[in-house]
């Protein structure tokens, strides 16, 4: 989920709006699978006009905590990284963690202390969460960012145990492609190589030797993309293709492809920040999944994080028109760039057994709605605490993205 977008809103799309369908729908997705321990990783908080939209973030976080439909999670964690003023470690990362008054025997790990401590009441963290000791928080380092150029990009891990279930939950959010007319060049983009690098770093740092190896989940805005060139090519096989030049630099402003035939109808136009497509309707069809054979950023890490199966649509990048739930924005090509990811020892959690399949859901939250330019992604399942022991209890987690 994020909480950008308190900007550019058309005009009946007012932040109380969003914010008051987005936790409707949001509410209904708890009351529908009643999870036991509810994660809930934010990107962007605050959006790009951080100091002046603090107020609806603040708003936000007092409605979560003391809302009827969250009155049966007794203990809640909020970490929200509001140190805008330090370029070298704002994230704008928010992580809040919810705990049903069924769950007796939960404790958070203390990285400081080196120890798992008891879970009680209801905190919230929003100073310089470097020095949290209930968490790890990083930005990536400078040179991983694109031509060096600070933006809000990097992780924030917590790890929990639930009775003797114990693993760790990282909040992440990777680069994004700031050109589609870059991204098109090759295959794969530069942009691709580039959250493949801190994504990298990322399971790096929470696999190294400082502390235990645990189950992972990993989820966030990864910034995937669909292979651009990839994509175009096969939008526009029997088209031809127009290059227009800035007049004063002669680079590439706008490309044009047009059909060789029927009037030389405009397929698709491509821009910096313009991606429009003559036929919307490929990214909704069945869900989007044919165009998941060009969503590879994945496949590079194939052997150290796993996804369950895809089956809603591109999750970004929508728009932000109340009326227009289902509406992609014309900026970029759709993608699924909102994903919960597993370590194989998190997937073999979810995927025991004695689960029984339908227990699993993976699946976006307000698809008819408008939740902002990201729709949120949830991933439902049951852990059994004490597995392997008799009278084990089943508890039931939920993530979102």
């Amino acid at each position: 989920m994020r909480k950008d977008s308190f900007r550019r809103f058309p005009q009946e799309t007012t932040p109380e709006n969003l914010q008051k369908t987005w936790l409707r729908e949001f509410y209904q997705t708890v009351q529908t699978h009643k999870p036991h321990f509810l994660a809930v990783h934010c990107q962007e908080v605050g959006g790009k006009n951080y100091e002046a939209s603090m107020s609806h973030v603040d708003c936000f976080v007092k409605e979560l905590l003391s809302s009827d439909a969250m009155k049966e999670y007794s203990r809640a964690r909020v970490y929200l990284d509001e140190n805008y003023k330090s370029q070298e470690h704002f994230t704008a990362l928010g992580s809040f963690y919810f705990i049903h008054e069924s769950l007796k025997n939960i404790h958070q790990f203390d990285f400081k202390a080196k120890k798992f401590k008891k879970v009680v009441g209801k905190e919230t963290y929003s100073d310089t969460l470097e020095s949290t000791p209930s968490l790890e928080k990083e930005k990536f380092p400078q040179d991983y960012f694109p031509e060096c150029k600070w933006s809000r990009k990097g992780f924030i891990r917590t790890r929990w145990a639930l009775a003797d279930c114990a693993f760790d939950l990282v909040n992440i959010h990777l680069f994004h492609d700031a050109s589609n007319l870059v991204a098109w060049e090759k295959s794969p983009s530069v942009y691709s190589g580039t959250r493949q690098k801190a994504l990298g770093y990322v399971l790096d740092r929470i696999t190294d030797q400082r502390f235990e190896r645990l189950p992972y989940f990993v989820f966030g805005d990864f910034n995937f993309r669909l292979d651009s060139k990839q994509v175009i090519e096969t939008f526009c096989s029997t088209a031809t293709m127009q290059t227009v030049r800035a007049a004063d630099t002669n680079e590439v402003d706008k490309l044009i492809f047009r059909e060789s035939d029927n009037d030389r109808k405009v397929v698709l136009q491509l821009e910096k920040k313009l991606f429009s497509y003559v036929n919307q309707d490929v990214f909704r069809e069945n869900n989007g999944t044919s165009l998941l054979e060009y969503d590879k950023e994945l496949s590079v890490f194939k052997d150290r994080l796993h996804e369950l199966e895809i089956s809603f649509p591109p999750s970004y990048p929508y728009s932000e028109d109340s009326s227009q739930g289902k509406q992609y924005m014309n900026t970029r090509c759709p993608a699924w760039c909102d994903r919960i990811l597993l370590s194989a020892s998190a997937r073999d959690l979810v995927l025991k057994p004695e689960n029984e399949e339908k227990s699993v859901v993976y699946d976006n939250i307000g698809p008819n709605v408008c939740m902002g330019d990201h729709k949120p992604v949830f991933l439902s399942f049951r852990i059994t605490a004490g597995a392997g022991k008799p009278n084990a209890n089943k508890h039931k987690c939920c993530v979102v993205q």
